[in-house]
């Protein structure tokens, strides 16, 4: 069965910016995922986090890449004729992710152009940054995607 996608390589032109989400953390959101995945102490322990420098029980880098992702997936990706990444040029944690934080994403198109080697293919590089309900930016990262251009009617 072929996928239908909505979104092809064309659709994201440079400078588009598009904004996703309004993700809640909760506490056992947080607890969850870093029991799993990144088990530092301030991230699974309510004391030693009060004790360290950042005061508080606050959520992995990697839990708000992961969030930003589910985000992204949710908003376009699922209906996009998406290919994958090679890969991320940078990731910044700005400020924590506390208990209680909604998130949002805002993704900008920084550059857009189709592959040589394999022409029906685009690729696109983006900044995320992450957002929470002040409008603090968390996080930012920038990073490639391939798209399928579309299909000539």
């Amino acid at each position: 069965m072929k996928k239908t996608c909505k979104y092809y390589w064309e659709d994201f032109t440079v400078g588009s910016v598009r904004d996703h989400g309004g993700m809640v953390l909760s506490q056992e959101d947080i607890l969850r995922f870093a029991r799993e995945f990144d088990p530092q102490p301030f991230h699974v322990d309510e004391t030693a986090a009060s004790e360290s420098i950042f005061g508080g029980l606050i959520a992995s880098g990697w839990h708000t890449c992961a969030l930003a992702m589910r985000m992204m997936c949710d908003a376009y990706l699922l209906e996009s004729a998406s290919l994958g990444s090679p890969g991320v040029d940078s990731i910044k944690w700005l400020k924590p992710v506390r208990p209680g934080d909604t998130l949002r994403l805002r993704t900008t198109v920084l550059e857009a152009r189709p592959l040589e080697s394999k022409p029906n293919i685009g690729l696109i590089r983006s900044q995320w940054q992450v957002y929470n309900q002040q409008d603090e930016c968390v996080m930012e990262m920038q990073g490639y995607g391939m798209f399928r251009r579309r299909p000539e009617a």
